[in-house]
C-alpha cells in the first residue's frame, strides 16, 4: 500500500477520535448541569464548558449560593437562639431569683405576684417585691420592694410542724384580716377580729405586738375562702399551717413571712382577687 493510501486510512480514525472526545465533553457538561440543579439543556453544557454565564441559568454561582444558604440557616438559628436568650434574660429581669421550673408554676393568668427571695436556703432574711402587670401578655413591673423575714431555719420543700422553716413554693393569696380595719381600697375578703393578737414572744425573744395588725393568709395547708383564723389543715396537722404574710416584728418567724407595716398596707391596697394574686417564696434561685 502506498504512503498516500496509509495516510487516507488513518484520517477517519482521527476524526472518529476527535468526535468521541467532543461527545464526552458535552456529556460531562450535561451531567454537571443536572447535578447543580439546572435545566438539562445543551446551553447548560456549553456554559459549563466555557465558564461563562447565560440567560438560561441566572442563579448566583454555586459558592455564592452556599454562602447565602449558610447565611439563611445561621440567621434562623441565631434568631431562634437570640430569641430564647432574650426571653430568658427578660424573665430574669422581671422576676429575678427564680428558676425556670418555679417560674412555670406561676399561673399564666396571674397579674399580681409577691416574690419573696431569701438570702440563702438556711437564712431567715430576704427581700419581698410586689409585681404587677396589666394583662398576662405584658411584662412584670415592680410596685414596691421591702426587707422580709421568714422562718428561723430558712426554707423547706417539705415543711413539718414546728421545724421553724417557711414553705418553699408558689401559693395563692385569697383571704386577709387583722386587728386593725382594712386599709382603704382593700379588695381581698378581710376579717377584722380581736383574735388577731399573738401570744408569747418571738423566736429570739422579741415582742410580737402589732404583728397581726394586718395579715394575708398564704394558701399553704389551709381552706381557701375562709378567715386566716380558720384552723382547718386539709393536708394534716403534721405539715403545720397558719402561714401568713404579716407585719414584721424585727426577728425571724416560726414559718410566716414578715414585712414592714407600711408594706402590708400597700399590699392590701393592691391585691385584687380578679388578678389571681400569688406569693412565690423561697431561697434566691429556687
Amino acid at each position: 500500500m502506498s504512503k498516500h493510501a496509509r495516510a487516507r486510512s488513518r484520517t477517519p480514525r482521527r476524526v472518529v477520535l476527535a468526535a468521541t472526545v467532543g461527545l464526552l465533553t458535552f456529556a460531562a457538561g450535561w451531567a454537571y448541569a443536572l447535578q447543580d440543579g439546572g435545566a438539562p439543556t445543551a446551553a447548560a453544557g456549553v456554559t459549563a464548558a466555557a465558564g461563562t454565564g447565560t440567560d438560561d441559568d441566572n442563579r448566583p454561582p454555586a459558592q455564592d449560593r452556599a454562602n447565602r444558604s449558610t447565611g439563611r440557616e445561621t440567621g434562623r438559628e441565631t434568631g431562634r437562639e437570640t430569641g430564647r436568650e432574650t426571653g430568658t434574660a427578660a424573665g430574669l429581669r422581671e422576676l429575678p431569683g427564680l428558676s425556670a421550673a418555679t417560674r412555670a408554676r406561676i399561673p399564666a393568668d396571674s397579674r399580681q405576684v409577691i416574690l419573696v427571695a431569701g438570702k440563702a436556703k438556711d437564712s431567715s432574711e430576704g427581700t419581698a417585691t410586689l409585681y404587677t402587670r396589666p394583662d398576662p401578655a405584658a411584662p412584670w413591673t415592680a410596685a414596691g420592694s421591702w426587707p422580709a423575714r421568714n422562718g428561723a431555719k430558712g426554707w423547706a420543700t417539705d415543711r413539718r410542724y414546728g421545724d421553724l422553716s417557711s414553705p418553699e413554693g408558689v401559693f395563692s393569696l385569697t383571704d386577709a384580716g387583722g386587728l386593725l380595719p382594712a386599709p382603704p381600697g382593700t379588695r381581698l375578703p378581710y376579717d377584722r377580729d380581736r383574735s388577731f393578737v399573738p401570744s408569747g414572744r418571738g423566736v429570739n425573744g422579741e415582742s410580737l405586738a402589732g404583728s397581726f395588725d394586718y395579715v394575708v393568709a398564704i394558701d399553704f395547708n389551709r381552706k381557701r375562702g375562709t378567715s386566716p383564723l380558720d384552723p382547718t389543715k386539709p393536708e394534716g396537722e403534721a405539715k403545720g399551717g397558719n402561714i401568713w404574710l404579716h407585719v414584721d416584728h424585727d426577728g425571724p418567724s416560726q414559718g410566716c413571712v414578715g414585712i414592714p407595716k407600711d408594706a402590708m398596707q400597700k399590699v392590701l391596697q393592691t391585691l385584687d382577687p380578679a388578678a389571681k394574686p400569688v406569693i412565690v417564696m423561697g431561697p434566691y434561685g429556687f
